[in-house]
């Protein structure tokens, strides 16, 4: 989705609303927190738990992206900065998915050498 947005904005281009995305993104950002939180002593408990932390984790890094996307929007009255920070945070949500895949490889593989 966030690349998909990041192509749409590349061909309409739209100067977006640095208030409105700071706001839901700092509300965000504490409700993220707050489940973070309280997944954090069962973050190694098993793959699944693994997963839900990592995906968590992500979502206050988006949160974050997005409060330096709304920061960069309003300094220079551009929307490239929503542009850069949205590639960027694509980047980085490929790179934690391809790291929960792994992870759910391995657990299968040592699945089946346990049967």
């Amino acid at each position: 989705m966030v690349i998909a947005q990041v192509i749409h904005r590349l061909l309409h281009p739209v100067l977006p609303s640095y208030e409105i995305i700071g706001v839901f993104s700092i509300a965000g950002l504490i409700a993220n927190g707050l489940c973070l939180f309280l997944l954090w002593r069962h973050r190694e408990d098993d793959i699944n738990m693994s997963s839900v932390y990592e995906c968590s984790r992500n979502d206050i890094a988006s949160n974050l992206s997005v409060i330096v996307a709304a920061a960069g929007v309003w300094a220079f009255s551009s929307g490239w900065p929503d542009i850069v920070v949205g590639a960027l945070l694509a980047g980085m949500l490929l790179k934690s998915s391809a790291r929960v895949i792994k992870g759910a490889v391995s657990e299968l593989g040592k699945s089946r050498q346990s049967n």
